[in-house]
């Protein structure tokens, strides 16, 4: 398991490559501590998962996080600023599949990688194939995107992740925190902000 951390401050980066080697054996952290250096070692590298600060020096977070989705569905996790929830949106809404806010725990965010992971190498999308929703949408799992009155829609994996669980309970009442469990793979009324964002986009 190869992580991309992104990162200018050297403690945050030691902090979590230790906590990585401690708690995940066979794991290895692979820095960068500016968008630039990030987009070249995401090319050489390959990492399995990106832990992506926002607050970078020249190239922000927002802008490394949208040319990664552009080029890959790597899972990416977000760290922001406590308390501003601008970040977590805006990160949210550019493909950012996750979050945590700084200071935090580095068991967190190992544990919230973990879940990152297990949705995206275990839990399918769901049985492969085309559901037509009405005559309005259609829901492509294998190529990720819904066909919304002819026109394609391109979907990150956790919007098709979210829109397969709703179309698989259609005229059922389907709860934030089913949501969470499905998509995410954890139990927590305090990550619906997350939820919302991606069912707006």
């Amino acid at each position: 398991m190869r992580i991309l951390v992104v990162d200018d401050e050297p403690d945050v980066v030691e902090v979590i490559e230790l906590t990585f080697s401690l708690q995940w054996p066979g794991s290895e952290v692979i820095a960068a501590g500016d968008g630039e250096s990030a987009l070249k070692l995401f090319q050489t590298g390959s990492p399995d998962v990106v832990v992506l600060d926002v607050g970078l020096p020249g190239m922000s977070g927002f802008e490394v996080c949208r040319r990664l989705r552009a080029i890959s569905d790597v899972p990416i996790l977000m760290l922001t600023v406590k308390g501003q929830e601008i970040e977590r949106l805006k990160g949210l809404e550019l493909g950012a599949d996750d979050y945590i806010v700084k200071p935090f725990s580095p068991l967190e965010l190992v544990a919230r990688t973990r879940a990152v992971l297990r949705r995206f190498q275990v839990v399918p999308l769901a049985t492969s194939f085309r559901v037509i929703v009405d005559e309005e949408l259609t829901l492509d799992l294998d190529n990720r995107e819904a066909i919304l009155r002819g026109e394609p829609v391109k979907l990150t994996p956790t919007e098709c992740r979210i829109l397969s669980q709703l179309v698989a309970n259609a005229g059922r009442v389907v709860t934030q925190k089913t949501l969470l469990a499905k998509v995410w793979g954890w139990e927590s009324d305090d990550d619906t902000l997350m939820l919302k964002v991606h069912i707006a986009r």
